[in-house]
């Protein structure tokens, strides 16, 4: 656990973060529009509290209140001897917005993929997402890769 300042602890998730979890992730799925199944919901925070490869990550406040997620993705690379860090999903509840919440998020990401030794933490987001990429902007660096999906 990483404890960013008195107010916001960044760790990894557990299984009694479910309902508060639950909440902040149909946050996010709102946000992009997308709809999944209980099933896939379920089997997603299944992985994220205990998969090696799949790592979810909250942040919460002093009150045990979850502010934002981040689920990460450890994997090899043929690029690479080490592998990369793809971060999936990241959202912090409208609420809890402006209090560097994304940024503390970041910074455990970063920290994580260190101990692992990854090469690479790497990202998307969709184009209209202005707010997003301001900060990313300022924490990563654009790439000139376009990506395409079937």
């Amino acid at each position: 656990m990483i404890q960013c300042n008195s107010e916001v602890v960044v760790r990894r998730i557990k299984n009694d973060d479910k309902s508060q979890w639950l909440a902040l992730w149909q946050g996010y799925l709102h946000f992009y529009r997308a709809d999944v199944t209980a099933q896939i919901t379920d089997n997603t925070f299944e992985r994220l509290c205990g998969d090696q490869h799949v790592y979810g990550l909250v942040a919460e406040d002093k009150n045990g209140n979850l502010l934002g997620l981040m689920n990460l993705i450890f994997h090899p690379s043929t690029w690479s001897t080490a592998g990369y860090c793809y971060i999936e999903d990241l959202y912090v509840s409208p609420t809890a917005r402006g209090q560097k919440v994304s940024e503390k998020l970041f910074q455990h990401a970063y920290q994580l993929a260190n101990e692992r030794g990854s090469d690479r933490v790497y990202w998307m987001t969709q184009e209209y997402n202005a707010p997003a990429r301001s900060l990313y902007d300022k924490i990563g660096k654009r790439s000139s890769f376009i990506v395409y999906t079937r």
